[in-house]
């Protein structure tokens, strides 16, 4: 076998091929996860489990899965197939528990954003891989954007100064409108799964705010590194007939200043295909200039006291084992090494405290301290 492979960093010894599978697939992004591990070289994809046949359709026929290595019982998957990294997709409503059911099995455990759908959840997923000794990352698709990473090295390098607010704007135009791979649906295809989602049900995590704030908040804190907010106040607005909300307003008061999370489904067009207005990503502001980072852009603009006009700079090419969460975790697990940055538990779990705190400022009507 070939010591080094696609999505491996030079010099890495790989003695074994890591078995990976994937269990869940209330979210859609399970297709890509999958599609990342089926085409990373020191992979074997060994199973995929969901208690709907149906929904594992798709990836079966994409990924070249054989019927035996498909499953309907995540206890039967994780005794015969024994993966070493578990991609899990659930309802953000039900993030512990499906941490709490793989764990104990000592596999990996790489869970699709957001983190829970509490603190307190949160929390009980820390613990049951803490008693494993297994590693526990959540994955922000948008921290594999090369315009973030290369705003990140901006702020690191000093490019601005201090960092002291992180705006953000996140959304589409809504969870039904696409599939895996950003495949879109019909309109008669979203009318009908509508009202049997998961993501229109308050009772399982749904709505704009829990689908987008955590991002925002989670990659703020990586860009802070660490910072927390003192005290969060939150607004959302819902469509008539909706459980959920479709809108969030969220004001973080830090040490150093204020800054703004905003989520929204219904945007007019979603920002893979056309940039919205106000564009999605998130603008930096320091002691000593600004940078702007617009998700899926080629390109950050920045500006500082030395060139107050500001200029284009093109966005760094991201190379392995930064491309992908699978690529990322692959090297962590083969290595020995910690997660880090916006999929660590560290980061996150600061994420979820401003994301708790946004919904109990929203429900209450106030300001409220950080939840903690």
């Amino acid at each position: 076998m070939d010591t080094i492979r696609s999505g491996a960093l030079p010099g890495t010894i790989m003695n074994e091929r890591l078995k990976v599978a994937g269990i869940n697939f209330d979210h859609f992004h399970m297709g890509d996860l999958l599609r990342m591990a089926f085409e990373h070289r020191d992979v074997d994809l060994v199973g995929i489990c969901d208690e709907d046949p149906g929904r594992m359709r798709e990836a079966r026929q994409a990924f070249e899965i054989p019927e035996e290595n498909v499953f309907t019982d995540h206890a039967q998957l994780l005794e015969t197939a024994q993966p070493d990294l578990v991609i899990l997709c659930p309802a953000a409503s039900t993030h512990g528990e499906w941490v709490e059911r793989v764990a104990p099995y000592g596999c990996h455990i790489l869970v699709e954003k957001p983190f829970a759908a509490s603190l307190a959840e949160a929390d009980r997923m820390i613990a049951a891989c803490e008693a494993s000794g297994s590693r526990l990352a959540i994955n922000w698709p948008l921290a594999w954007m090369p315009c973030h990473r290369t705003a990140k090295r901006y702020v690191d390098e000093g490019h601005i100064g201090d960092l002291l607010e992180v705006h953000y704007h996140g959304g589409n135009r809504g969870p039904l409108f696409h599939g895996a791979d950003k495949v879109e649906r019909t309109p008669e295809e979203i009318a009908q799964e509508k009202s049997e989602s998961w993501f229109y049900k308050k009772s399982q995590g749904g709505g704009s705010l829990l689908d987008y704030l955590g991002y925002g908040t989670t990659l703020g804190t990586w860009f802070m590194n660490g910072r927390r907010p003192l005290e969060v106040t939150t607004m959302v607005d819902a469509s008539v007939g909706l459980e959920v909300d479709e809108h969030s307003i969220t004001i973080a008061k830090y040490a150093s200043g204020l800054s703004k999370f905003e989520t929204r489904w219904g945007l007019y067009t979603d920002p893979w295909t056309h940039q919205p207005h106000p564009k999605t990503g998130f603008v930096l502001v320091g002691t000593r200039g600004t940078i702007a980072s617009r998700d899926y852009s080629t390109r950050i603009h920045w500006q500082n006291e030395w060139c107050p006009a500001g200029e284009w700079e093109d966005t760094d090419t991201l190379a392995p084992p930064y491309q992908n969460p699978v690529q990322y975790m692959v090297h962590a697990i083969c290595n020995d090494e910690p997660i880090e940055g916006p999929l660590s538990v560290e980061i996150s779990r600061i994420g979820q405290q401003i994301v708790d705190s946004a919904v109990l400022s929203a429900n209450e009507g106030k300001t409220v301290a950080l939840v903690e």
